[in-house]
């Protein structure tokens, strides 16, 4: 390799091969990928999809979105075929290079057959080289050399052999390397025009392309959102720790996504000037003299009035105000999930002690409530039963009788199909089987919810302080297959209003000590004050040094409870061993009562029930060992399972959301009596059939009874939020062992350890001599 030199290629075949290779690498993985490719529907689905005006209207739309998709996908088309063409030439040229040696056979191009003798080989030459030579008008130099070589490769021995065992007469030919670029490029004349094109491309437009794409992406957060409408989420949710539904709206309002300023795609017409006014004054209540910066300002109260149109389903101007609206309501379900997390964020900065006030639950849930609202375009407080199609507001009185009052849409799709019938008796055939597809297909989610604490002796145990996981379950199902189903009762709703939080079990009877305790509640959660009744009035006389020792131990959580012995109040889980030891001690006292067995029989019977006992250790620890193994593996395959998270659920049924959507959820725990957030809200986007998720929070310091609240929330659909309670048993955490059996040593250890210690690691030079 030393010897070899590179030098650039002068014929150009490289350089064809070069780009053959390059284009073939571009253009296979982009014909695949964007090629145009016009969607075939599922028959099934389509089928399913609702046929309503509002529906259409809606696909119309869609479509008419998008103008310049025809033309884009002709220019695609048109680039790619170009490419496939070029690929096709480039294949043609190179496969038209002659090489010298390429194919080269002696008997071919004298014109002979194989064997010939040598005087038709001598005859064949003087012939053609009568043609082919240089001095002749018909000559060829490099047809004549060709010539000459299969002449010499028949007729001299050596070439021959060459000829034979390399197929060429000169023998094998060298390895040569060559750059595949023109030499055009290193040529002095063209110098000027290559550096010029060089520092055009990486010193011009590379830097733009680059600073230009930086400065728009820093202005978003990760969820595609101004950074400035996030600052504001900060500053107006903290200011307001209790904010309710209507400002929090007023608040989404004012997103900086709306103001020209911050966003080119905002269109400013001058019809605003009249049609916002008009529209001003159609709704009541919309808080336009509210002098808060941006609520105040016009872009904010513009944004406000389009959103209350649209929850009450009004109508606009179709070229105007209707794509005004449409545009806003596109932008707010991520708007909301950002405005969710900036209060998440709050929430945990106060546990942290980094603000000084704390949001409510209900700041929270009134963000989430917004969601499903925009969604299907109606208030909070009107009927579920307007998400259907055909439905309006004049309907409602059908769904109320003497027998029957139906108010969700789990109790319309549980009645029978003659009284389903009846109530919708004021829609045509046609009209109620659209009506029964959409809610056929309308989620019913089964709700479980599974509590731990992961890596304990105990894990049904909660000790305070102790790290509880919640496992929810979560299983799809569609609303058809609860049709003239009356077994299924309507689960519990999420009730903002209730009251329910810890619960000691010790009461009190003084009435001012409970409304005390009921106000402080209402600022944090019943674990993060301690009063009188939490604490005997033995440990009041604790020492400091027992005071410390006792909140050490109860942070320590799990890790604590896996070393130290079981409380005596434990679940039934736990009360084996107590049982056994109670048995243990109740034999001695039968044996003095009155029981005579002799020596050997008794020995013999004592050395029995230690192998037995040996025996069932082993077996107790090895399922022990297989239990944790299987539980190991289990959160493994949770983990891979969360890794590969998708945001692709369920089409909902959104006639006045102007874009597809998908079935989202929220679940989170909290406290209803401190009005807190225990955890961080999951958002849900992959509940295709089912899901499983891990909520995980500190168990309260006191040992108590407490009922929170594991909650599940639609971003899309009205009225199918769920909630279940959870009794948490929080008990005392052991004490720390001082002592264990492993770190005691015995004497022949400790000796060894010591003589050890004396011994150098090290070999010296006198061992390897004795060596």
């Amino acid at each position: 390799m030393g010897g070899q030199k590179f030098e650039y290629d002068e014929s150009g075949s490289t350089f064809f091969y070069f780009v053959l290779s390059f284009l073939a690498l571009i253009l296979v993985p982009a014909t695949f990928y964007y090629w145009p490719r016009k969607r075939k529907e599922d028959p099934a689905i389509k089928a399913e999809r609702c046929q309503c005006p509002s529906c259409l209207k809606k696909q119309h739309v869609l479509e008419q979105s998008q103008p310049y998709k025809t033309l884009k996908n002709f220019f695609i088309k048109l680039a790619i075929i170009s490419g496939w063409v070029l690929l096709g030439f480039l294949a043609y040229k190179v496969s038209q290079f002659d090489y010298e040696m390429s194919n080269f056979d002696p008997y071919d191009i004298l014109g002979l057959p194989p064997g010939a003798t040598q005087s038709e080989i001598k005859k064949s030459y003087r012939k053609q080289s009568l043609i082919l030579h240089p001095d002749k008008e018909t000559g060829d130099e490099k047809a004549f050399m060709r010539l000459t070589k299969a002449y010499q490769a028949l007729t001299d021995e050596e070439a021959r052999r060459n000829w034979e065992k390399y197929g060429n007469p000169d023998g094998p030919g060298a390895m040569s390397f060559g750059i595949a670029l023109p030499s055009w490029i290193v040529e002095k004349e063209n110098s000027v025009w290559v550096l010029g094109l060089y520092g055009l491309v990486f010193m011009v437009a590379l830097p733009i392309a680059v600073g230009t794409w930086w400065y728009r992406s820093i202005k978003y957060s990760g969820e595609q959102v101004l950074l400035d409408t996030t600052q504001m989420y900060f500053y107006f949710c903290h200011k307001t720790p209790s904010m309710p539904l209507k400002r929090a709206l007023m608040i989404l309002a004012a997103s900086c996504e709306f103001d020209r300023r911050h966003n080119s795609e905002v269109i400013e017409r001058i019809t605003d000037n009249e049609e916002v006014p008009a529209l001003l004054r159609e709704l009541p209540n919309l808080g336009e003299k509210n002098k808060e910066q941006p609520l105040c300002r016009p872009y904010s109260i513009k944004a406000r009035a389009l959103l209350h149109a649209h929850l009450s389903r009004m109508q606009l101007p179709e070229d105007t105000l209707e794509c005004d609206r449409r545009y806003v309501v596109s932008r707010c379900p991520d708007l909301i999930v950002e405005m969710v997390n900036c209060v998440n964020q709050l929430i945990a900065l106060a546990y942290a002690r980094r603000i000084p006030r704390l949001p409510t639950i209900e700041t929270i849930e009134n963000c989430m409530k917004l969601s499903p609202m925009i969604v299907q375009g109606l208030w909070e407080y009107k009927s579920p039963l307007l998400q259907l199609p055909y439905i309006t507001e004049d309907h409602l009185k059908y769904f109320t009788n003497r027998k029957k009052h139906i108010k969700s849409l789990l109790q319309l799709a549980q009645l029978s199909g003659e009284d389903r019938r009846q109530v919708l008796r004021f829609l045509n055939d046609k009209q109620y089987e659209d009506t029964m597809k959409v809610l056929g297909n309308m989620p019913y989610i089964h709700f479980q919810v599974n509590t731990e604490v992961i890596d304990d002796e105990n894990p049904t145990v909660v000790t305070a302080g102790a790290i509880v996981t919640v496992t929810v379950s979560l299983r799809r199902t569609n609303m058809k297959e609860l049709f003239g189903d009356t077994t299924i009762k309507e689960k519990e709703t999420i009730k903002d209003d209730e009251e329910g939080g810890g619960e000691n079990g010790e009461k009190v009877d003084n009435d001012k000590k409970e409304k005390n305790d009921k106000k402080d509640a209402l600022k944090r959660p019943v674990w993060m004050k301690q009063t009188k009744k939490h604490a005997p009035a033995k440990k009041a006389k604790k020492p400091a040094a027992a005071k410390q020792q006792a909140a050490k131990t109860a942070a320590a959580g799990a890790a604590t409870a896996a070393a130290a012995p079981a409380a005596p109040a434990a679940p039934t889980a736990t009360a084996a061993p107590g049982t056994n030891d109670t048995k243990k001690t109740k034999e001695p006292k039968k044996k003095d009562d009155g029981e005579e067995s002799d020596e050997g029989s008794s020995d013999e019977s004592g050395s029995q029930s230690s192998c037995s006992e040996e025996e069932s250790r082993d077996k107790s620890s090895a399922a022990e060992d297989d239990d944790q193994w299987e539980r190991f593996q289990k959160r493994i395959l949770k983990r891979e399972r969360l890794e590969g998270r998708s945001k692709s659920s369920h089409p909902v049924h959104c006639p006045y959301f102007p874009q597809e959507k998908q079935e989202f959820w929220w679940c989170y725990i909290c406290d209803r009596k401190s009005r807190t957030l225990l955890t961080a809200p999951a958002h849900v986007t992959a509940l295709a059939a089912a899901h499983e998720l891990q909520l995980r929070f500190t168990a309260p310091r006191w040992p108590a009874l407490y009922t929170l609240a594991c909650c599940l929330r639609s971003d899309s659909y009205i009225g199918m939020d769920q909630q279940q309670d959870m009794k948490l048993d929080v008990k005392e955490a052991a004490a720390v062992p001082a002592d264990h059996p492993q770190w005691e040593l015995s004497d022949s250890d400790t000796d060894n350890n010591d003589q050890g210690g004396n011994e150098s690691e090290f070999t010296t030079d006198d061992e390897v001599e004795e060596e």
